[in-house]
């Protein structure tokens, strides 16, 4: 058995899984493999800390387990920390499987553990046969290489150690030891996916073929090599002052592979499997949209544009006199009428506009541009479509939608925000009155003189 022992030493070291001197979680169940990575990782010297998590859905076995890992830790003198989860509840509450809901549970209750206790890492006694199984269900789905590299022997702070041996070297490393554990009744039945290929399809692989776990589990490792290579042409794009990411359609078109191309920029973001598909298709339309659970994609010209999804949406805002606003983002806008000074000259800047305050009606609305909205452009005749003059900027679909714009009580635009002012409003010869409108961040702000100050609800 210390071969066992020693393979795996070998497997931390060339991984850079572990140090000497770090501290580890070990999230123990009490099954054959999380037992053994505990016996392991403490024969090994490593300090660690080990961690239960009970999750109420087998009655007297669950509590069963939780006393065996009791017991076990006062045997080898290692710390337990244990949690008890209503299970049920929790994925009924957030309309998830229980199978889901469990392993939401238990990951954040390590990373919350790990923060608390100062370690290192949270190691867990993934082996060679979860790797394969986890292959076969992403190729039933389907998956893209990436899908098919397995389960990686560093995930962030997931540690797996016993990546490098299959379930029956640990069951023989158990029976050699003496050393008991506890079985999960769940795991016997074939009753989900992971449990139908590992109860079914994998015993009926082996009859094909007794290595047939050893060598998909080594084609995953080359997939996985190949994808080290493959993902160097991952194109990262340009990121924005709003936030927005722009990929040059070019780079994806120019790549050896331009789907996997496609693939390696798009998938952070969420975009995979028959998105990737649609979107390769549309890389020269405009105005195409993509959603993924964190992310909108859309086509524009000749790239492609993503942002985070919009959790809030500006819903408009009522300025009934001259004041101080403050927005929902942070930002203010400041409205003052003083008398035309001789030596007045009309503002230039983006965001600080000046008006005729006599062609301007009170109250104001702040809103997002609508479709069939219309101004009269300042320094132009007639009226044009606020999104035809979007187009003409050339402002992709994410700057339209966010584009708001100021109108008067009579319903006119006076403003399209940052943009243009209407040429109703603009200042005369006869012009007595100057309305100064700005809006800029809280810390932008410049005082306009004789400005009093209101905080939006």
């Amino acid at each position: 058995m210390q071969k066992f022992i020693h393979r795996i030493e070998d497997f931390i070291s060339r991984n850079h899984l572990l140090e000497k001197d770090g501290k580890y979680l070990v999230a123990l169940s009490g099954g054959a493999d999380s037992v053994t990575l505990l016996w392991v990782l403490h024969e090994l010297g490593y300090q660690i800390e080990a961690c239960h998590c009970n999750f109420q859905l087998r009655g007297a076995e669950s509590d069963r387990d939780e006393q065996f890992c009791v017991q076990l830790c006062e045997q080898l003198g290692i710390p337990l920390h244990r949690i008890h989860f209503d299970t049920r509840l929790y994925a009924e509450v957030h309309k998830e499987s229980i199978e889901l809901a469990a392993r939401n549970l238990r990951y954040r209750y390590f990373a919350q553990l790990k923060e608390d206790v100062e370690a290192d890492g949270i190691c867990v006694a993934h082996h060679q046969d979860d790797t394969v199984e986890t292959v076969l269900i992403n190729l039933i789905r389907g998956a893209g290489i990436q899908g098919l590299t397995g389960i990686s022997a560093k995930n962030g702070d997931i540690l797996r150690p016993l990546l490098c041996v299959d379930r029956k070297e640990i069951l023989a490393y158990r029976k050699e030891k003496g050393q008991e554990y506890v079985t999960d009744s769940t795991n016997l039945v074939d009753d989900v996916v992971r449990n139908k290929i590992r109860l079914n399809i994998i015993p009926m692989l082996k009859e094909i073929n007794p290595a047939a776990s050893k060598n998909i589990a080594q084609a995953a490792h080359h997939l996985e090599e190949a994808n080290k290579m493959l993902s160097s042409i991952a194109i990262c794009g340009e990121k924005s002052e709003d936030g927005t990411i722009r990929v040059a359609v070019q780079e994806i078109e120019s790549a050896a592979s331009a789907e996997y191309a496609l693939y390696s920029s798009l998938s952070p973001y969420g975009f995979r499997g028959k998105a990737i598909t649609e979107i390769l298709a549309s890389l020269h339309s405009t105005g195409k949209t993509w959603t993924s659970e964190t992310h909108q994609l859309v086509t524009d010209r000749d790239c492609i544009l993503i942002r985070e999804k919009q959790t809030e949406v500006f819903q408009g805002m009522k300025i009934p006199e001259t004041g101080c606003y403050v927005l929902p983002r942070g930002e203010k806008i400041k409205l003052s009428i003083r008398e035309r000074e001789i030596d007045f000259s009309p503002s230039k800047e983006k965001f600080l506009i000046t008006l005729d305050a006599d062609a301007v009606t009170f109250p104001l609305h702040l809103r997002l541009a609508q479709n069939g909205d219309t101004f009269h452009p300042f320094g132009m005749k007639g009226k044009k479509l606020v999104s035809d003059y979007l187009t003409d900027r050339k402002k992709n679909l994410f700057e339209k939608q966010s584009q708001r714009i100021m109108e008067d009580a009579k319903g006119q635009i006076i403003w399209v925000v940052g943009e243009r002012t209407s040429e109703l409003c603009k200042i005369k010869e006869d012009t007595k009155k100057i309305l100064y409108i700005q809006v800029s961040q809280v810390r932008e702000v410049k005082d306009l003189k004789g400005d009093s100050e209101i905080t939006s609800r």
